[in-house]
């Protein structure tokens, strides 16, 4: 079994010591830099835009895997793709037209992923799954960070595994919200391949081990 993929979100980061933190994880197992992009509409907060994620972009020696938290995301693909987005992952509850932005997202170069929030079943995926490289399954209602892990996630990880091996989708599945050390071993046990860890890095001491222990997890 491969090593799941850990994907630091800068949401936790030193705002003010951006650069230093951005190095930080340069120098880490980290495979990924998760970044949240937030519009104060579909969600009660506001967060990065085109600058910081160039900022971000200018110093990241890993994937930049964004995560657009916006209404009508469709308007501002090509802008992010520009500032240095590797993934996109947009809401399966913010978008009208799925099928023609996940093949929009795509057109930029950047791979493309749908995100769901907690009370959206899997199942509203079964016509896309095959275009996408990500399904990112909210942990927590998005919005803010520092929640607590919502139990049945664990279970909506597995529902998107099997609909990921039934239909021979290449997607990966990547959860977003509370994960750290005491469930990260459950996470990847059910089908995680990404895990999104805030709070569970930078809070830390020493976030570069922590991060090499959420990405041994299943090995304990």
């Amino acid at each position: 079994m491969s090593k799941v993929i850990v994907a630091p979100s800068v949401l936790s980061a030193d705002f003010a010591n951006l650069q230093r933190d951005i190095e930080m994880l340069n120098s880490s197992a980290a495979e990924w830099i998760h970044i949240d992009v937030m519009d104060g509409v579909f969600v009660p907060n506001i967060s990065f835009g085109f600058p910081v994620l160039q900022a971000i972009s200018k110093h990241s020696k890993k994937v930049n895997d964004v995560h657009l938290m916006i209404v009508q995301p469709e308007k501002y693909f090509k802008q992010f793709a520009d500032a240095g987005a590797h993934h996109m992952t947009i809401h399966y509850e913010a978008v009208t037209h799925l099928d023609s932005a996940i093949h929009q997202i795509k057109a930029t170069g950047a791979t493309a992923g749908v995100a769901l929030n907690p009370s959206t079943p899997v199942s509203v995926l079964k016509e896309v799954i095959h275009l996408l490289d990500l399904v990112l399954i909210m942990s927590v209602n998005p919005g803010f960070g520092g929640q607590k892990f919502i139990p049945y996630t664990t279970n909506k990880v597995k529902e998107a595994k099997a609909l990921i091996l039934a239909t021979g989708s290449k997607a990966k599945i990547e959860v977003d919200g509370g994960v750290g050390l005491n469930n990260a071993k459950e996470l990847i046990d059910a089908g995680a391949d990404v895990l999104v860890a805030g709070n569970a890095v930078f809070s830390t001491a020493n976030p570069a081990e922590t991060i090499l222990q959420i990405m041994n997890a299943s090995t304990k």
